[in-house]
């Protein structure tokens, strides 16, 4: 049976989440698109890289496999390999290296797969158009919500529609710490529960100042919406200065604190906001406790669509499932 090759540039949390579900998936695939899934290239920061045309085993993976002198770009490069998953940490100011990575592997006509929003938030339109040029997929699921179908969705489903408006809760931590002061905890004690429980940041602020959810809904507007906007456009506020008293004096209200997303054409302009948001308690956005997420997607023809992201353990495989499906979707389509 013929092999379809995979190099993972970057082989944390979500890569070796991602390598164990392509084991336990291996039979699938091979009976529904009659290819051998093989990882033949791994790029790692701390270990260097390792390339082996004939096939890597995750599970017999050791130190001294892997040559630190290969760079992610010298594996990219190098390798032999049909599809380049991008799984390297974001850099939510500029998109970069990750951005890099994934033209170099487009002009080097690979498949791309990539879990990094950066380079959708900040690029999204040029790698688009070169994955186009160069007849081969760019692919992104995972992006947002982790593996939950929103690109695919609207791509899929909702055929003709014209997105009008994106909007939601794209993150899970401010969630979380909301939630969580609602109870009477402080903002520090719940972050340091969210470290504790594993899913928040040693450094928090890209979630607590709205980095995270600027980037998020940066690239939901580029892909769904088809505009060009970056990350630093985005009226960004985060919830740092949301008190026990603001909390407090919302619910004597009847209302919750909420950090919304939302995004839209204003006089045919692109505006994007992140900001705390006093929602009504019986609302959608209110009833999204803990690390519950949520998107909202306007059309002119089906008004709108929710899809909401409920908690699931291990949370990891959400974001590996959404790198898998696209695998299965770059199968389906070549």
């Amino acid at each position: 049976m013929n092999k379809f090759r995979i190099a993972l540039i970057g082989y944390g949390n979500v890569g070796k989440a991602f390598a164990a579900m392509l084991t336990r998936k291996k039979d699938y695939i091979e009976e529904t698109f009659g290819l051998t899934p093989v990882i033949t290239s791994i790029c790692t920061r701390s270990r260097g890289g390792l390339i082996c045309p004939e096939g890597i085993d995750p599970a017999k993976l050791t130190d001294e496999m892997f040559d630190k002198t290969l760079d992610a770009m010298a594996v990219i490069k190098a390798g032999e390999y049909d599809v380049m998953a991008e799984l390297t940490p974001i850099n939510i100011m500029t998109g970069q290296p990750a951005t890099d990575h994934i033209r170099t592997a487009l002009l080097l006509k690979k498949h791309v797969i990539t879990a990094n929003k950066g380079p959708i938030a900040w690029a999204y339109r040029q790698l688009r158009d070169l994955a186009k040029e160069q007849g081969v997929q760019l692919r992104y699921e995972a992006t947002v919500m982790d593996g939950t179908p929103v690109y695919n969705l609207t791509r899929e489903t909702l055929m003709g529609c014209r997105i009008t408006e994106v909007s939601g809760i794209f993150n899970a931590t401010t969630n979380f710490i909301l939630t969580r002061m609602e109870r009477g905890v402080s903002f520090d004690d719940a972050v340091e529960e969210g470290r504790r429980q594993g899913f928040v940041e040693a450094d928090p602020s890209m979630d607590v100042d709205g980095w995270d959810a600027a980037a998020k809904l940066t690239a939901l507007m580029n892909v769904l919406m088809d505009v060009e906007i970056t990350p630093d456009q985005i009226r960004r506020t985060g919830i740092g200065g949301i008190t026990k008293a603001d909390i407090d004096e919302a619910a004597r209200q009847g209302k919750r604190i909420k950090l919304i997303c939302r995004g839209r054409m204003v006089d045919g302009v692109p505006v994007g906001t992140v900001e705390p948001t006093l929602v009504d308690r019986e609302s959608l956005p209110a009833i999204m406790d803990a690390t519950s997420s949520y998107v909202t997607i306007d059309t002119d023809l089906m008004g709108a669509t929710t899809v909401i992201e409920e908690p699931f353990e291990p949370e990891i495989d959400h974001t590996a499932y959404g790198v898998l499906s696209d695998l299965l979707r770059i199968l389906k389509d070549r």
